[in-house]
C-alpha cells in the first residue's frame, strides 16, 4: 500500500501547501494536510503539537515545517509514528518529497588539500601554529610551510616539529636544497618541489617529494624526474604546473590532460593559487572548475593559496567541493543540488513565492504584524492594513507608519535592506533568518529543537 503523509501547517500556508501538494499529480503516496491552528507555521512548538494534534488512522509520517523548533524524537515516541522536518520553504517540498536515498553523503572525499602558509618565515612560531590550526580546521590535511626567497628561515625546523607535534602533516615548501634539508631532518612529509636536478635530496629522507619539470612547460623534464623516482623505488607526486590565465594557461590544462595520458597511474599535484589568486574573480566558481577537473583527471592534490583578500575562504571552498565532486562522481551525476556551499553570491531558486501566491498570503492576514517577502517583480511587505511592493526599500518607508517607533523601524530597515541585497543578487530571502552566503560566511549553528530568542527590538520594547 501507498504510503499516507500528514501535512502540518498553520492557517496562512494552508491553502498554499494544498496547492502545492495537489500539483505534485500521482506522488505515489496519498497526503493530509493538518491546520495545528496557528497563524504562522513556524511558530509551532513541540507542545503545540502534543496537545493539539490527532492524527487521522494510517497515517505513516508526518511532515513538519522546516523551522519547526521542537524534538522530532519526542513526537515521534508519542504518537508512535515518524515525525520528520521538511524543508524550510513551500516551494522546495516537492523536490524533498522526491530526493531518493535521503540526504547526500558528503563526508567523503578523495582530494588531499595542501594549505601553504606563504609567509611562514616571517611568523613567530605561535603564529605559524595558530594560522595553521585555523588552515586544518577549514579542511586541510597538509599545511604547507612555504619559504620565501632571500629570505631567512631561522625557525624552520622548530615550525615543522610544532606542527608534527599537534598531530598534522606538513610540507616545505623552498627553492633552497638547505630549507628543504632543514625541514626533511625535522620531519616534514612532504618537500616542494624537487626537478631532476634537486631529486637526490629525497633518497637521504623518508619524506614524499612533490616532483615539478626542471624547466617551466617541459613534460620531458618531468618525465625523467618521474622515472628517475620510480627507479628509486620512492614514493613522489608529479606536479605539471598550472599556469595564469594569459601565461600559459591553456597549454597547462593541456598538460594535465597529457600528464594523466602518460602516466595514468602516477599520484598527480595541482596548485590552483595561480588561478584563485591571480584573477579578480570570486574564487569559489573558479575552485569548482578546478575541482572538477581533478574529479575527471583524478588528480588526488591540491596546493591552496590564500594571500588576496578574496580568497579568505579558498580552504573551506576547496574542501565542500571537493565533497561534493566525490559524491557526484560516485553517482554518475551533474554536481548539482548536492550542497550550496559554493553558491555565495546567487541561489539557484531565489524566489520562493510567486506575485500572486504573496497576493492570496497578503489577503488572509488579518493582524497589524509586517510579513516582508521577495519575488521576482520585487521587495513585498503587507499586514492587516496593505500590500506595497517596490524594488528600492527606501521607497517603502513612507508607506509604512512606523514613524515614531524607533525600534520597529529599525528592524524593518534593517529586514527591507536585506531583502533589496537579496532580490538584487538573485539570492534566497526569508524574514528574520540570516542571508546564506554558502562556505563565504557560514551561518551560526541553529538548535532546531528549541524557539528562537526574541530579537534586539523586540526585546527593547518589551522593557520599556
Amino acid at each position: 500500500m501507498a504510503e499516507r503523509f500528514a501535512f502540518l501547517t498553520g492557517h496562512l500556508a494552508k491553502a498554499r501547501l494544498d496547492r502545492v501538494l495537489a500539483g505534485l499529480g500521482d506522488a505515489g503516496f496519498s497526503w493530509e494536510v493538518i491546520d495545528i491552528g496557528v497563524k504562522v507555521a513556524a511558530l509551532m512548538s513541540e507542545q503545540i503539537v502534543l496537545r493539539r494534534l490527532v492524527l487521522p488512522e494510517g497515517v505513516d509520517r508526518v511532515v513538519l515545517p522546516g523551522r519547526f523548533r521542537g524534538s522530532l524524537e519526542t513526537l515521534s515516541a508519542h504518537f508512535g509514528v515518524s515525525f520528520e522536518r521538511g524543508p524550510d520553504e513551500l516551494a522546495d517540498l516537492p523536490a524533498y518529497l522526491g530526493r531518493p536515498g535521503g540526504p547526500p553523503d558528503l563526508s567523503r572525499y578523495d582530494i588531499r588539500i595542501f594549505a601553504e602558509i606563504v609567509d611562514a618565515s616571517m611568523l613567530s612560531l605561535d603564529q605559524v601554529v595558530k594560522r595553521a590550526d585555523q588552515l586544518a580546521s577549514a579542511g586541510a590535511n597538509v599545511i604547507d610551510l612555504g619559504c620565501l626567497p632571500e629570505t631567512p628561515f631561522p625557525l624552520l625546523g622548530e615550525a615543522v616539529a610544532a606542527l608534527k607535534g599537534r598531530g598534522l602533516s606538513v610540507s616545505v615548501d623552498s627553492a633552497d636544497r638547505k630549507e628543504l634539508e632543514t625541514g626533511a631532518r625535522a620531519g616534514a612529509d612532504y618537500l616542494l618541489s624537487l626537478d631532476e636536478n634537486s631529486l637526490p635530496l629525497a633518497f637521504d629522507h623518508p619524506a614524499v617529494p612533490v616532483l615539478i619539470p626542471s624547466v617551466p612547460g617541459d613534460l620531458d623534464s618531468l618525465g625523467r624526474v618521474i622515472e628517475a623516482a620510480s627507479r628509486a623505488n620512492i614514493p613522489f607526486i608529479a606536479d605539471p604546473v598550472l599556469d595564469p590565465i594569459h601565461f600559459g594557461f591553456a597549454a597547462s590544462l593541456g598538460r594535465f590532460i597529457e600528464a594523466r595520458r602518460r602516466w595514468p597511474e602516477v599520484e598527480l599535484l595541482m596548485g590552483t593559487g595561480n588561478l584563485t589568486e591571480l584573477t579578480d574573480a570570486d574564487s569559489s566558481g573558479v575552485t569548482a572548475v578546478l575541482a572538477g577537473l581533478c574529479s575527471e583527471l583524478e588528480i588526488r592534490n591540491v596546493l591552496v593559496v590564500h594571500v588576496s583578500p578574496h580568497t579568505v575562504r579558498t580552504v573551506e571552498e576547496h574542501d565542500i567541493a571537493r565533497r561534493i565532486l566525490f559524491a557526484a562522481k560516485a553517482d554518475g551525476a551533474l554536481p548539482r543540488g548536492y550542497d550550496p556551499g559554493l553558491l555565495q553570491a546567487h541561489d539557484r531558486k531565489p524566489f520562493t513565492a510567486a506575485p500572486e501566491d504573496i497576493e492570496a498570503l497578503a489577503g488572509e492576514v488579518r493582524d497589524a504584524n509586517f510579513r516582508i517577502m521577495t519575488a521576482e517583480d520585487g521587495v513585498h511587505i503587507f499586514n492587516a492594513k496593505g500590500h506595497e511592493v517596490a524594488r528600492d526599500a527606501f521607497d517603502l518607508f513612507p508607506k509604512l507608519g512606523v514613524e515614531a517607533d524607533g525600534a520597529h523601524a529599525f528592524y524593518l530597515g534593517a529586514e527591507l535592506t536585506k531583502a533589496e541585497i537579496a532580490w538584487r543578487l538573485g539570492k534566497r530571502y526569508a524574514q528574520d533568518e540570516p542571508l546564506s552566503w554558502g562556505v563565504a560566511a557560514p551561518t551560526p549553528e541553529q538548535d532546531r529543537a528549541r524557539l528562537a530568542e526574541a530579537g534586539h527590538t523586540l526585546r527593547a520594547k518589551k522593557e520599556r
